[in-house]
């Protein structure tokens, strides 16, 4: 059963302090971090404000990471999720999957990451900090999932 911890706050979090939990498992061959940040693309992008459903939305987490945990051998996730007001190359998520095996690890990671943009309950608004609107979610997100119906075929 692999060691899971799943975070919804307003505060940063620091990469090394999280990745440091993992690093006392010598059994662990493999760990995968993942951080996205706020970004801007086109220089309008000065803030973003994200919202949740308190509960429902660290269920849904759970429910992608406990998908994850069944296709592949994982002994540790952990998923942290920012909320609130965020401002440009500010950190919004990380995802941390460890495995005895690389490819469990580089795999799980990315699947995590994709669900989560897709079936997550969060919303964002974004834009400058005079004015933030809401966005909809992106068609590539959604293409990202079709890369995984593979492992739901039975």
């Amino acid at each position: 059963m692999a060691d899971i911890r799943i975070l919804v706050q307003s505060a940063d979090f620091d990469l090394a302090t999280e990745y440091a939990r993992f690093d006392n498992d010598a059994s662990m061959g493999a760990i995968v971090a993942f951080v996205g940040r706020v970004r801007d693309l086109d220089q309008s992008i000065t803030a973003m404000h994200l919202e949740h459903y308190p509960g429902m939305t660290e269920k849904a987490l759970a429910k992608i990471v406990g998908e994850a945990c069944q296709y592949w051998p994982l002994q540790a996730v952990t998923v942290i999720h920012r909320i609130g007001a965020l401002q440009a190359a500010e950190q919004i998520v990380l995802v941390l999957t460890a495995s005895k095996h690389r490819q469990a690890a580089y795999e799980s990671n990315a699947f995590i990451m994709d669900f989560l943009k897709t079936q997550a309950p969060f919303w964002k608004k974004e834009g400058t900090a005079a004015c933030l609107q809401w966005v909809d979610a992106r068609s590539s997100d959604q293409g990202a999932l079709d890369r995984w119906q593979y492992l739901r075929v039975v």
